[in-house]
C-alpha cells in the first residue's frame, strides 16, 4: 500500500539556524587563524540579544562581537522593526577556556593515536531517489527555501520577504518505496506587514490580513513553485501536478518571527542539518563544534561511506552506525543496514567487516579529519540547508577583510559529499 512521507526545512533566518550560523563563523575564524583550536561554541539569540558560551583551547584571538553582528547582518536582520537588529542587538560573551579533563583524552604525543572528543554514535545515510544520493522530501523542503531567500534578496518578483521561514514536503510513495507523487507543501515565511486596513477597526484589518496572505499564496505557488520545478530534473519535475495541497501561512499573518518571534539555539536542528527523519540520528548536534568532536566528523564520514556504496550500486539505500568511547581511536563498532536492498551475496554484518578493511573509509579521528581536511574554515556554509547532499567545491575565504589580520584561505566545502571511493568499493565487493 501507498505511503506518505514527510521532512521539513528551516531558513537562514531562522532563529535556531540564526544560532547555529553564529556558532560555526566562530569555528572557521578560529581554524583559520589556529587550526588545532579546540571549540564548543553555543550560541542564544532572543529579542535583541545574542549569548555566546562555550570552551575553547587556541592561540587566536576573535572580536566575537563582529563576528556575530556579520552573520546577522549577511542572514538580512538589518533593520530595528525586526527587534533584532545586526548593528544594534547586544553580544555577551561567556566563553571560557576548555576542560584539561576532556582535552587528555583527545591530544596524543602520536597524532594517529587521537582520541574521540566523546562518547556517542553517529549515523550516515544515502538513498538513490534524487541525483545526491538524499531523501527526496528533504531536498525539495531545503529547496523551496533556498530559492525562497534568494527571491528575498533579489526583492524583484517578490519585495515583502523577511528572513525567518519554514517548509515542508510530503511525498507519497509506492510499496516498492518510489517516490510517486508531492502530496502537500507547507510554507510559512515571514513578511513585512503590506497591506494596512483602509479605516480602523477589527472588520478592516482583518479584511487587510486576509488580502496580504491571498497575496502571498498567490506569489509562492505561482513564482517560487516554478523557479523550483525548474532547476530539478525531468524525473521529479513530474512529481508536481495539480493535485499537490499547499498551506501557505496557515496560521495567518506572520509579521513578527526571527529571535525576536521564538528563542533560537545552537544545535536545535538536527533532523534539517542530516536526513529529515530517514534513517537514524545519534543526537549529537553538528554546529559550533570543531571536528575532534566525533558528532561532527564521524557523521560526515559515515555519510561519506554511505553515499559512496549507494553510488556503486552496492544498494539502493543504506545506514551507517559507527560508536566511540571518548578518548579511544578504534570505533566501538560498526553497523550497516542495507533494508534488503544489497546487491552482493554478503549479510549485512560481513558489509560492515569489509568497510572497517578500507583505507577510503577509516574511522579514526585523526584519518577523518585528514581525509577530509576538517581543520580549515569550512562549516559556516553548513549551519543552513543541511550538512549533507550539497555541492562540493573549493572556494576562497577571507577573514578579517579590511583589517590589518585579514587572510584568505583556499578550502574545499562539504568534501564528505565527494563520490571518490567508488572505485575502491567496486573492487571490494566485486561490483
Amino acid at each position: 500500500m501507498a505511503y506518505l512521507f514527510t521532512s521539513e526545512s528551516v531558513s537562514e533566518g531562522h532563529p535556531d539556524k540564526v544560532a547555529d550560523q553564529i556558532s560555526d563563523a566562530l569555528i572557521d575564524h578560529f581554524l583559520a587563524y589556529d587550526a588545532s583550536s579546540k571549540v564548543a561554541c553555543e550560541t542564544l539569540v532572543t529579542t535583541g540579544q545574542v549569548v555566546l558560551a562555550g570552551e575553547v583551547k587556541s592561540s587566536a584571538y576573535l572580536d566575537v562581537q563582529r563576528i556575530a553582528r556579520e552573520v546577522i547582518a549577511k542572514i538580512g536582520y538589518t533593520k530595528s522593526e525586526y527587534m533584532f537588529d545586526s548593528a544594534s542587538c547586544g553580544v555577551l560573551s561567556a566563553i571560557h577556556e576548555q576542560s584539561p579533563d576532556i582535552n587528555q583524552g583527545v591530544e596524543r604525543s602520536n597524532p594517529e593515536e587521537q582520541g574521540a572528543g566523546d562518547q556517542g554514535m553517529m549515523f550516515g545515510y544515502a538513498n538513490n531517489e534524487t541525483e545526491t544520493f538524499m531523501p527526496l522530501p528533504l531536498m525539495l523542503a531545503h529547496s523551496l527555501l533556498q530559492e525562497l531567500a534568494d527571491m528575498r534578496r533579489e526583492g524583484t518578483q517578490i519585495d515583502y520577504l523577511r528572513p525567518d521561514a519554514k517548509s515542508q514536503v510530503t511525498i507519497q510513495y509506492s510499496d516498492d518505496h518510489k517516490p510517486l507523487r508531492i502530496d502537500t507543501i507547507v510554507i510559512s515565511t515571514q513578511h513585512d506587514d503590506f497591506v494596512q486596513p483602509a479605516i480602523p477597526g477589527e472588520a478592516a484589518q482583518k479584511l487587510a490580513d486576509e488580502q496580504m496572505l491571498q497575496k502571498i499564496h498567490a506569489d509562492l505557488v505561482h513564482l517560487l513553485i516554478p523557479r523550483v520545478k525548474s532547476n530539478l530534473p525531468p524525473n521529479l519535475q513530474e512529481l508536481f501536478n495539480g493535485d499537490i495541497k499547499y498551506h501557505i501561512n496557515p496560521t495567518g499573518k506572520f509579521v513578527i518571527g526571527g529571535p525576536h518571534g521564538d528563542t533560537g539555539l545552537t544545535g536545535r536542528k538536527i533532523i534539517v542539518d542530516t536526513y529529515g527523519g530517514r534513517g537514524a540520528h545519534g543526537g549529537g548536534a553538528f554546529s559550533g563544534k570543531d571536528p575532534s568532536k566525533v558528532d561532527r566528523s564521524a557523521a560526515y564520514a559515515t555519510r561519506h561511506i554511505a553515499k559512496n556504496l549507494v553510488a556503486a550500486g552496492l544498494c539502493d539505500q543504506i545506514l551507517v552506525q559507527v560508536s566511540y568511547a571518548i578518548g579511544v581511536a578504534e570505533p566501538v563498532g560498526l553497523f550497516v543496514d542495507t533494508y534488503g536492498t544489497s546487491k552482493v551475496n554478503l549479510g549485512d554484518g560481513q558489509i560492515a567487516e569489509k568497510i572497517l578493511t578500507m583505507p577510503e573509509f577509516s574511522l579514526r579521528p585523526y584519518h577523518i579529519e585528514q581525509r577530509f581536511k576538517l581543520r580549515t574554515p569550512i562549516y559556516l556554509e553548513t549551519a543552513a540547508y543541511g550538512h549533507m547532499g550539497r555541492k562540493c567545491e573549493t572556494v576562497t575565504k577571507t577573514f578579517n577583510k579590511g583589517k590589518k589580520e585579514e587572510i584568505s584561505v583556499e578550502v574545499k566545502l562539504f568534501p564528505w559529499e565527494e563520490i571518490n571511493a567508488v572505485h575502491a568499493v567496486k573492487t571490494m565487493f566485486n561490483l
